[in-house]
């Protein structure tokens, strides 16, 4: 007696069509709010910069100061910094330190598009970041205008509203690009942190002991490259400075970074 058999059922997903990169950026997008510890990261970053013009505020007007709208927003730019950063290296080791990679990998194979997805989103948070940060601070120097007799400016030109926005990207691809390095939340941010708090202060070390090192510095501090930029008053030679020093802090770990993830292994 013999029984027919069957052949084997297979799923054909070769038509099926892949998922639109807008999907996955308001996916990786979603993901820096879904979980507790990014939605109060968002939360403290806003009410940080807050209470930082706040401060400000107080001290100029309590003082009979004469401050500017650069002044403000550099004020901002403090916790912005700091912060921003740190959701940066959150948003890429959170696959890991969750153990979501797997799925996410599994219902978007190419990891090619899932970094460039989150990198999006990641440039999305910053422009928002300018956002907020530039409306605290028209509401800081607008409260200023109200409360002193000191002469008030209100400089709001294109060039500088970009240039806060390229900070805010630095700050947050830097934390991307050390948290694709690691892999680990812990240790990419105790990284990010002696790279932004440690290393300047050797670099400032370095320039006072050696004279060599003072005229090598711009090309390889980073930190110390961006300063005209909060100034938005940058030459060619500081724009030249600032890309050098920038490939080594900013680049350089992200393309390693980026050959790390591609080739990681998921459990």
């Amino acid at each position: 007696m013999s029984t027919a058999t069957s052949a084997p059922m297979t799923l054909d997903v070769s038509q099926t069509d892949r998922v639109p990169f807008s999907r996955l950026v308001s996916v990786e997008l979603r993901k820096m709010f879904d979980t507790r510890a990014g939605r109060w990261l968002l939360i403290s970053i806003a009410a940080f910069t807050a209470l930082v013009l706040i401060i400000q505020l107080w001290v100029v007007l309590a003082q009979d100061q004469t401050v500017t709208f650069e002044d403000f927003a550099a004020g901002a730019n403090i916790p912005m910094n700091i912060l921003l950063p740190v959701l940066g290296v959150m948003s890429v080791t959170s696959e890991w330190s969750q153990r979501t990679a797997m799925v996410t990998f599994t219902l978007e194979p190419s990891r090619t598009r899932f970094l460039a997805a989150k990198f999006v989103g990641t440039l999305i948070v910053a422009l928002a970041a300018v956002v907020i940060g530039f409306t605290l601070t028209i509401a800081a120097n607008g409260l200023y205008a109200a409360f002193s007799d000191n002469p008030v400016t209100w400089d709001l030109g294109a060039f500088r509203i970009f240039c806060f926005f390229l900070l805010y990207v630095f700050s947050m691809a830097t934390g991307f690009a050390f948290g694709m390095l690691l892999l680990n939340t812990a240790a990419a941010i105790v990284v990010y942190f002696v790279y932004s708090f440690i290393f300047p202060g050797l670099f400032e070390l370095g320039s006072a002991l050696m004279d060599w090192f003072q005229d090598l510095r711009p090309w390889i501090d980073f930190a110390n490259a961006q300063n005209p930029i909060i100034e938005a008053d940058v030459t060619g030679k500081e724009w030249a400075q600032l890309a050098v020093s920038g490939f080594i802090w900013l680049v350089l770990p992200l393309v390693i970074g980026v050959w790390r993830v591609l080739r990681a292994e998921v459990k």
